[in-house]
């Protein structure tokens, strides 16, 4: 039960995998994505993802005209989807700057041209964002990349999964259990989702992807046995854009990291032994020898 990117092992006992999901949180500004691959590294995040689109392929018909407000005056939904899109050359300075701090990069590529893109730049995985599940020929294009798939459940049924599955093969799978609302609440997380996914597809990793408010689900889902959390991060929540009320600080990130990294200390193997430690307390205590 694991997958590789780049250089780590994602699970089979590994430590959690912890993507943080810049997404469009960057706005558009190189400078803004690059503190923000900072912000993952000073927090001990293993990955940073972004998000790859055609505006015209992936912008759907019926959105590409509605007005939209932006810091930058108000344009069309599809205007605004050109106008966060990175090009090749601000990808390879952000993938330079990701590769100078130790972190993994890739994305959620949106539609076929996008995979292509990504692969010219040779990223070492692919994320599939919920939206896409159902988009079987883009499924296709990122099987036969070869590389791992990571695959969001967000906003789908079994059925749906258990058909993107059929096409993408388990063999370099990664499973996100995910629910797809901004920020999510508590009650809709069902993380027991975890363990379910797990038995449903045997020798299939499962992670969580998370867009609550706070640390506590996240950590939940470790507590479960998610080998990969992918959290949203920002600067600033109060930024303008759609994400960064569901996504974390730079504090709030490292205490996710630091949180996590206790709660694998603390799962221990399950083997039931009396600790050194535990001898003072016994010679004190224990009125009646075994």
């Amino acid at each position: 039960m694991t997958v590789t990117i780049g250089s780590r092992v994602i699970g089979g006992g590994r430590p959690a995998y912890v993507i943080a999901e810049i997404g469009l949180n960057h706005n558009g500004d190189v400078e803004l994505a690059k503190r923000l691959i900072d912000v993952a590294a000073d927090a001990g995040a293993d990955a940073v993802k972004f998000q790859k689109r055609t505006p015209e392929i992936a912008t759907p018909e019926h959105m590409r005209d509605i007005p939209r407000e932006t810091p930058w005056g108000t344009m069309t939904y599809l205007e605004y989807r050109y106008r966060v899109e990175f090009d090749r050359d601000q990808y390879i300075e952000i993938s330079d700057h990701a590769m100078l701090r130790g972190l993994e990069w890739f994305a959620s590529p949106w539609d076929e041209p996008s995979v292509a893109f990504l692969e010219d730049l040779g990223v070492h995985a692919h994320k599939v964002a919920s939206a896409s599940l159902t988009d079987h020929g883009l499924l296709r294009a990122l099987r036969d990349t070869g590389k791992t798939v990571i695959l969001s459940t967000g906003m789908s049924t079994m059925d749906e999964i258990d058909a993107a599955i059929d096409v993408l093969g388990t063999e370099r799978l990664l499973l996100m259990h995910a629910t797809s609302t901004y920020p999510m609440e508590p009650g809709e997380a069902n993380l027991r989702m975890i363990p379910a996914l797990r038995e449903r597809f045997p020798g299939v990793p499962v992670g969580y992807s998370g867009h609550e408010r706070g640390l506590q689900i996240s950590l939940a889902a470790v507590a479960l046995g998610a080998v990969a959390v992918e959290r949203h991060i920002t600067l600033d929540r109060t930024m303008w854009g759609s994400d960064h009320a569901a996504s974390l600080e730079p504090t709030g990130l490292q205490h996710l990291v630091r949180d996590i990294r206790v709660i694998e200390s603390a799962l221990g193997d399950g083997v039931k032994r009396v600790y050194q430690s535990e001898l003072a307390p016994m010679a004190k205590l224990r009125r009646v020898p075994a």
